[in-house]
């Protein structure tokens, strides 16, 4: 198969096949008429084991590490259930931080919806951005909730 046979198949890009070819996560044999990649079905299975793997947010060294175990005749699955556990919290705490952001983002247009537009005029840049209250500092004492 070539790249974009391959890429047809998964449903990806050329583009993709070639940068996990470049990563070293599929190995595909050299024409030697023409030296073109040509992949075959181990390549199909490791590509769509690959999206999976990228699917549940394992970024491309972790999935090499994966990889190389599984080459290697090693069991990668404590090592994923081990990656995938400590991501999870920071996920967590990833979405909190999204939902607090799209919190201050709601608030505001809410507040900028009757403003008027402004023009720079050396003394501002944007009305809108300079209305809204400024962050805490990080050397400014947060309130008891916001400690947590």
């Amino acid at each position: 198969m070539k790249v974009n046979e391959l890429a047809r198949c998964t449903g990806v890009t050329g583009e993709t096949v070639r940068h996990y070819t470049r990563e070293g996560l599929l190995n595909p044999e050299r024409d030697p008429d023409n030296g073109y990649h040509r992949y075959d079905e181990t390549d199909l299975e490791r590509l769509r084991f690959i999206q999976r793997a990228r699917t549940l947010g394992f970024s491309v060294a972790e999935v090499r590490d994966i990889l190389a175990h599984a080459d290697h005749g090693d069991s990668p699955c404590p090592m994923v259930r081990d990656l995938l556990a400590a991501r999870l919290p920071e996920i967590r705490a990833r979405i909190r931080e999204l939902e607090a952001l799209a919190e201050r983002m709601e608030q505001a247009l809410d507040a900028w919806a009757e403003m008027p537009d402004g023009t720079p005029d050396g003394h501002s840049l944007c009305r809108l951005i300079e209305s809204f209250p400024e962050p805490l500092r990080d050397d400014e004492a947060r309130p008891a909730k916001e400690a947590q």
